[in-house]
């Protein structure tokens, strides 16, 4: 029986294709459209990260702002003392040499309150000091022996739910002169300092010899009342004719500058005075003009007739801390008068041509500078939050705004050595925060860049070879079914959460290694010598031997070798700790090799970061060699090509282009990655590559410290820095993998 087939209907079949094709081609279009929109969106967010980074980083390099707000007439034609201003910003006030405090409103320009400080009859002012801008005090000294000290503060008051300032004197020892000459010679050329157990008094006498007077004063544990004791002395070699003397508010320097010398006396025994140093300050054809105290009292400004600013600070020397010549700053004109800030290290300069400088010494960064046309300029005075700044000049006092928010940040202070105060050397040093109010930030990004690099080297030194030789070995030699096995293990690695791979190293993988070092070390000498010799010993096997082992699972026949050889060496640990390092290692290395020893150092780091680096290079260099064309390393094993030739000439080549790539991936993964560094690192901000050290990258710097940052300052900008510096190091890693993935795959493209 013949059977007949029916023929589909050619238009059904046609339409029915179409519609297919039809279907096919929307879902196509679609999900060109999603893909495109998708990585425009990852385009843009990007973009969006990058400028508002930038956005929050700028500020930290913008300029100062000064500008006028008010100036007034003044009432008294004797040159003043002290200027400045309530915190307010709503007072100015002035101190003349002769003891008048006038205050000025600074909104209406008017004069609204005058004291007089009084002296007894029948004396004279003959002396008069300020003390550091700070403790808005200052002290006169009388041609009886006798010195009255006061000091200007601001009642703050709300009636009527209106604040209400009110200016006032305050006399820490009362109204009434003490005595501090005996023999009541005058007081001349008085330099002072007070705290509330000590005193200190430098004058010249009427026979021009300078004396120390020194109070100090103790609590009497009885009747809880503070007892003086008075001491005083002679100050020998001083020399007669002075222009200036300051005393530091710690009452242990005496500085007298006489002409360009400025003779530096250690008083800290009041009765044996002595001369620690004499300071040349003079230069060829330039005369010194003033000499003032940077805020914090440790360095010395000295300007100069020419415009030149130096500042000077104590550095440890054969001799002993001597002040040495830091660095410079140059203006226009000759320095007519100086101010510091009362707690930063920012001063400001006016020339004898009016012109207004402000400038900070830390970061060498010139904030200010613009002519307002100052004539005469006399003294200046920072208001106690820096934002304002009040000058007498020509018969004025003028009251300039302030906006100098970041003065600490530049780029030289980031990316250069900065000669810190107290430091014997210029450093890179990071410090944000610390315990005193004087403190100066230190924010260079330096030894947080230097961290992150050494992180990621010695990282990828223990991650890349075992890695790539594991991805090697899985793709092209391990047999399909233990292949199937090993490769998920590894890849679930990755879904590890890095906090626990930090707190356990930081908690169990450190003081394993610092207790069992020499261990450790054999460890890394006996692991590859045992699988290497393993290897040669299954090489050169009989094949009647090789038949009795399951040539599928020969891999794992390494692991009771690795687990012996890991076990040997913890166990021989004790007995090399003492036959080579005296019972000690961690001593040994610290003081026989001279080499600092920390307990969370690289090489924990190197360890702990290079177990979540291996799963992603790993997995992407194994893809590499598995896609590998099969025709290649069979066309080659056919010419004659022996397997590890044909691994190493045709494979290795082929997939060059994806492990270059997996080797990069490691690289950013180990850049970017912040728990584990954190946990495992002791976040010493250092600059040394002993794997035997610390280090401080700036990922864990980011976390550890924008929780407790002020939104705004300075130290809160800069982690936006450091953080757009890590986007950086990022984008270049990827970008330079990119590169040389394009070039390796057209070299190798046509195997």
């Amino acid at each position: 029986m013949e059977t007949q087939v029916k023929q589909p209907d050619s238009k059904a079949h046609n339409l029915l294709m179409g519609r297919g094709s039809s279907s096919r081609a929307i879902k196509d279009k679609l999900t060109q459209i999603g893909v495109t929109i998708g990585g425009a969106m990852v385009f843009i967010a990007l973009l969006l990260i990058f400028f508002y980074l930038l956005y929050v980083i700028k500020p930290i390099f913008d300029d100062a702002e000064v500008s006028p707000v008010s100036s007034v007439d003044l009432h008294d034609s004797v040159p003043a003392l002290m200027v400045g201003s309530d915190e307010q910003n709503e007072i100015m006030y002035r101190v003349s040499q002769t003891g008048r405090v006038d205050f000025y409103d600074v909104s209406s320009s008017k004069l609204i309150e005058t004291e007089q400080l009084e002296f007894p009859e029948s004396s004279q002012v003959v002396s008069s000091s300020a003390s550091v801008p700070s403790e808005q005090r200052f002290a006169f000294g009388l041609d009886n022996g006798q010195v009255i000290i006061a000091g200007i503060e601001f009642a703050v008051t709300y009636p009527d739910n209106k604040r209400l300032i009110t200016p006032n004197l305050r006399f820490p020892n009362g109204k009434a002169p003490m005595t501090v000459d005996e023999q009541g010679q005058s007081i001349n050329n008085l330099a002072f300092d007070y705290s509330s157990d000590k005193m200190t008094f430098a004058y010249q006498g009427d026979d021009n010899i300078w004396r120390l007077s020194r109070q100090e004063g103790e609590e009497n544990m009885m009747t809880e009342e503070v007892e003086w004791s008075a001491y005083s002395g002679i100050i020998d070699d001083a020399p007669v004719r002075v222009q200036q003397q300051l005393m530091t508010p710690d009452q242990r320097q005496l500085l007298l500058r006489s002409d360009n010398k400025l003779f530096v006396y250690d008083i800290r025994d009041a009765e044996a005075v002595s001369l620690s140093q004499v300071l040349e300050l003079g230069r060829t054809g330039v005369n010194v003009t003033n000499v003032s105290l940077l805020a914090g009292a440790s360095s010395l400004l000295v300007s100069y007739d020419s415009g030149l600013v130096q500042q000077y600070f104590q550095v440890n020397g054969k001799q002993g801390r001597q002040y040495q010549e830091i660095r410079e700053f140059r203006n226009n004109g000759g320095i007519k008068s100086v101010a510091s800030e009362f707690y930063r290290k920012s001063f400001v300069t006016i020339s004898d041509n009016g012109k207004l400088s402000l400038l900070y010494t830390t970061s060498q960064r010139k904030l200010f500078s613009k002519d307002f046309n100052l004539k005469n300029p006399g003294t200046l005075g920072f208001s106690p939050r820096s934002n304002a700044l009040v000058v007498e000049a020509d018969n004025k006092l003028h009251m300039f705004s302030v906006s100098n928010t970041h003065p600490e940040v530049s780029w030289s202070a980031m990316w250069s050595k900065v000669w810190y105060e107290s430091y014997p050397e210029p450093k890179y040093v990071w410090q944000s925060t610390s315990g005193s109010d004087d403190f100066e930030a230190k924010l260079s990004l330096m030894p947080l860049a230097f961290g992150t690099m050494k992180a990621a080297f010695y990282a990828m030194m223990f991650a890349t070879p075992l890695a790539i030789a594991g991805a090697i070995y899985t793709a092209y030699f391990m047999t399909p079914k233990v292949r199937s096995i090993v490769k998920p293990t590894i890849e679930i690695m990755e879904a590890l959460p890095t906090v626990i791979l930090g707190f356990l190293a930081g908690l169990w993988l450190a003081p394993l290694i610092e207790d069992h070092l020499p261990g450790i070390l054999v460890l890394l000498i006996l692991l590859p010598v045992s699988i290497l010799t393993s290897a040669f010993i299954w090489h050169n096997l009989p094949g009647k031997a090789k038949e009795y082992l399951p040539e599928a699972y020969q891999e794992l026949m390494l692991i009771p070798v690795i687990l012996f050889v890991g076990w040997f060496s913890f166990a021989i640990s004790p007995a090399l700790e003492i036959a080579f390092f005296d019972g000690d290692s961690r001593l040994f290395i610290t003081n026989e090799l001279g080499i600092t020893f920390d307990q969370r150092n690289a090489l924990v780091v190197g360890i702990a970061m290079g177990f979540a680096v291996i799963p992603t290079i790993f997995s992407i260099a194994e893809d590499a060699v598995f896609s590998v064309p099969r025709h290649l390393s069979n066309g080659s094993l056919a010419l004659g090509a022996t397997t590890w030739q044909t691994l190493t000439r045709v494979v290795l080549l082929t997939a060059s282009p994806g492990i270059f790539s997996a080797i990069m991936m490691g690289v950013g993964r180990a850049v970017g990655e912040t728990m584990i560094v954190l946990m495992a690192t002791g976040n010493t901000a250092i600059m040394e590559w002993s794997v035997f050290q610390g280090m401080r990258t700036l990922a864990a710097n980011i976390a550890v410290e924008v929780p407790e940052s002020a939104i705004g300052s300075s130290h809160y900008r800069v982690l936006f820095l450091a953080a757009f510096v890590l986007f950086i190091f990022t984008f270049i890693f990827n970008t330079i993998a990119e590169v040389v993935r394009q070039r390796l795959r057209e070299r190798y493209s046509s195997l």
